[in-house]
């Protein structure tokens, strides 16, 4: 029998595909992203041998994950910074809440951070009377909109410039026909009041570098640097995956990320932080913390194949890739991380139980896999999931015993000859229109099967 949750995904993948308007937005914003990173590989000597090293460079950084952590933890501690182990959301919250009343915040200043919105952050706040604000400018559009990131690395690709506009009109009375540069003024004027009051900058951490201690910190619009840069307290909350060995591979990383997330030669700001603000600093955090977040990871990490998913890098392009995706969009899904990857770590972070539907939104094209920039073999990954949720029981009884029969039957010729083509027909429209879906038409069978059909000519 069939989840509420994935009834609900059944329902939502419906009306969204058949939304025009929301298709019409999608393609116009992902057309932009492909001719950006088809024009980006031309300034690879060879693309696929970047793809290769990066792959082999995660694999390794997850080989040795705890060694590599530990190295982390004693140069960061050394220079100054706090590292909290958080084994899940609730502990997470806790660090956060314990700091922010040591220090009487108020007012959170927050970077994008994929791994915040996993625990649920900005709720969590809410309910204590803080104020977390979103400083990137397509977080800060959905936080205004009362929604949550779209997509992993362009949150708010759902609207167009248009959706903005009656936004901003109605929360700031700014007129309808107001150009997108207008718009970002207004929230950049915003934001800076914001800056200067907050006392705590939050950010996620894009890559954790083991022998020098630090974190890395990429974007394109400077509302990192802001937020760490004004106020007294800085927290970073990163998986633990984020790990990498050396400062020597983000010469490799840093150019990697960039493309594959948005088509540029590389990020506009790449930050390095490495403890708070030192004696001789003319600015900078007085308290640097950083959460390393499991919340699952190691479950994950324990499945000799599945694992291979924690060396995904976050950079979107499975999503942009997926036609699955790209006709339900992202909100379909209900989960933090959609399209393939999250198809494929949901359900070890969330439940394998509630988002075993997931693994169904697949059409296992392997287009994931093709452009994924540190080959993560997503597809294969679904596919494995799928035989997770076979071996755990966890498909309906009736799909059960129909896939059990239908193997029977398919096993021997003159099984499958035994049943005439109205039969087969009629069963088709009994049991299959509603899976077929009503917009397409059920295939139909012949009469009688190629096989008879040879015999007898």
């Amino acid at each position: 029998m069939a989840t509420a949750k994935h009834e609900k995904f059944l329902l939502d993948s419906e009306r969204v595909a058949f939304d025009l308007k929301h298709r019409a937005t999608i393609s116009f914003n992902m057309s932009k992203y492909y001719a950006a990173v088809d024009k980006g590989r031309l300034r690879y000597n060879s693309f696929q041998l970047a793809r290769k090293r990066a792959a082999n460079l995660k694999r390794q950084a997850l080989s040795g994950l705890d060694s590599y952590l530990l190295q982390f933890e004693k140069i960061f501690t050394k220079n100054g910074g706090i590292v909290l182990w958080a084994k899940d959301t609730e502990e997470a919250i806790s660090y956060v809440s314990d700091i922010l009343k040591k220090n009487n915040a108020k007012i959170v200043v927050k970077s994008k951070s994929m791994t915040t919105e996993e625990i649920h952050f900005n709720e969590a706040l809410e309910k204590q009377g803080i104020e977390s604000i979103e400083t990137d400018l397509g977080e800060y559009i959905v936080q205004l909109a009362g929604e949550r990131p779209y997509h992993i690395v362009t949150p708010a690709m759902h609207k167009s410039k248009e959706d903005v506009a009656i936004l901003f009109n109605e929360k700031f009375g700014m007129p309808i026909k107001s150009t997108p540069e207008e718009m970002t003024a207004l929230a950049r004027k915003n934001l800076r009041t914001k800056y200067l009051s907050a006392e705590v900058g939050i950010t996620g951490a894009n890559f954790i570098v083991a022998d020098m201690g630090a974190f890395a910190v990429t974007e394109n619009e400077g509302n990192a640097l802001m937020s760490t840069s004004f106020p007294k307290i800085h927290i970073a909350i990163a998986g633990i995956e984020k790990v990498i060995p050396s400062i020597k591979n983000l010469s490799l990383m840093w150019p990697h990320l960039a493309l594959n997330g948005t088509g540029q030669a590389i990020s506009t700001y790449n930050t390095l932080f490495s403890g708070p603000k030192r004696t001789n600093d003319v600015d900078g955090p007085e308290q640097q913390y950083i959460i390393l977040l499991d919340n699952g990871r190691t479950d994950l990490y324990a499945k000799s194949y599945q694992n291979q998913a924690l060396s995904c890098i976050r950079c979107g392009a499975c999503l942009n890739a997926c036609p699955i995706y790209k006709n339900i969009g992202g909100y379909t899904y209900e989960t933090t991380y959609q399209g393939p990857i999250g198809t494929v770590i949901s359900p070890h972070y969330n439940g394998i139980k509630e988002h075993k539907h997931l693994t169904m939104a697949c059409s296992l094209c392997g287009n994931c896999s093709e452009v994924c920039p540190v080959k993560v073999p997503l597809h294969n990954l679904i596919l494995n999931m799928r035989s997770i949720m076979v071996e755990n029981n966890y498909a309906p009884i009736a799909e059960r015993v129909a896939m059990k029969s239908y193997a029977s039957i398919l096993r021997k010729c003159s099984r499958m000859d035994m049943v005439g083509g109205g039969v087969k027909n009629s069963f088709m429209k009994l049991f299959a229109s509603s899976l077929w879906g009503k917009y397409r038409s059920l295939p139909t069978f012949s009469a009688q099967s190629f096989r008879k059909q040879w015999k007898r000519k």
